[in-house]
């Protein structure tokens, strides 16, 4: 397959909306479309910190999706970039839609001078986790969330 890795604009809208749903699905997370249009927002107003990069098809069909932004690093004195959401469309699973979005954020990255590309994944991500072990180096850190009221 080939793919074109881009910025979304207003006419992916239907596309994005796809993919960000399948992705809140797969993490069983209750999703609004209020929700979406938000993040829709936060990705298209150039002051919001959150970007995201979609990768269409030959077609020009959005087949995944990564969200990122960028985090300071106190302790190496550095900016990494850090990958919330990548989702990749169940029928182009297998076609290494992963790695050319990773890749292409990782360009970014090196082009703003980011130290690192970090993200998270659950435990049980066999497939995203094949990816993530190909194209990266787990690292030994463990996760905690506090909730906030």
């Amino acid at each position: 397959m080939t793919l074109r890795i881009v910025a979304p604009e207003a006419h992916h809208r239907a596309d994005w909306d796809r993919l960000y749903a399948g992705y809140a699905d797969f993490y069983r997370v209750a999703q609004t479309p209020e929700m979406r249009d938000r993040v829709w927002g936060w990705v298209h107003d150039p002051s919001h910190e959150v970007k995201a990069l979609l990768a269409l098809d030959e077609a020009g069909r959005a087949v995944g999706l990564a969200h990122y932004r960028p985090f300071a690093r106190p302790l190496s004195a550095t900016v990494g970039g850090f990958l919330d959401d990548l989702f990749v469309d169940p029928a182009a699973r297998g076609q290494r839609v992963a790695d050319a979005l990773i890749e292409a954020l990782a360009e970014i990255g090196r082009a703003r001078g980011w130290s690192v590309i970090r993200w998270i994944t659950a435990d049980d991500n066999y497939r995203g986790r094949s990816v993530y072990d190909r194209v990266a180096t787990r690292t030994p850190w463990i996760t905690y969330d506090k909730r906030l009221p």
